[in-house]
């Protein structure tokens, strides 16, 4: 006959064995879960930053292109601007200024197509070279049109 001690210690075991192998499955399942919802947050942040600079980027181009409009806009009440504000018509686009030479006195004398540059962006996009080439060949002509 076994001893009482035996009798309860075979079930205690297992029992023993099956509650840690259960700590072990929870303590497995909790590190996987933590892991995983630690790679979502970081992604999420890292998501965060990413949008948060392309914002600012975006923001600063604007500002950079909003700054130029109103400097265009306001060119000609600058000092060292080589024409009479007086003359000057803002168009924007694909030019910023049609000149008439002389219309304050009342006697055009002159056309001048103005495109006005500031910032780092001083160069002639295409649409404003392909305008300069057909003015400077002198495809340029008068028209009416009665409404």
């Amino acid at each position: 006959m076994e001893s009482p001690s035996a009798a309860f210690t075979l079930p205690f075991l297992i029992l023993l064995c099956v509650f840690l192998f259960f700590c072990l499955a929870s303590l497995i399942l909790g590190l996987r879960l933590g892991m995983r919802a630690g790679r979502k947050r970081e992604a999420a942040e890292w998501e965060g930053r990413k949008v948060n600079a392309l914002v600012k980027a975006r923001l600063k181009a604007s500002r950079a292109v909003l700054g130029g409009l109103v400097s265009e806009q306001m060119a000609p009440l600058l000092p060292g601007f080589p024409f009479d504000p007086g003359d000057c018509r803002f168009i924007g686009k694909p030019v910023d200024f049609l000149v008439f030479k002389g219309m304050n006195q009342k006697a055009i004398t002159e056309v001048v197509f103005l495109e006005v540059k500031s910032g780092s962006g001083r160069s002639l996009n295409d649409q404003e070279k392909r305008l300069r080439d057909v003015i400077r060949a002198g495809k340029v002509t008068w028209a009416e049109f009665d409404v």
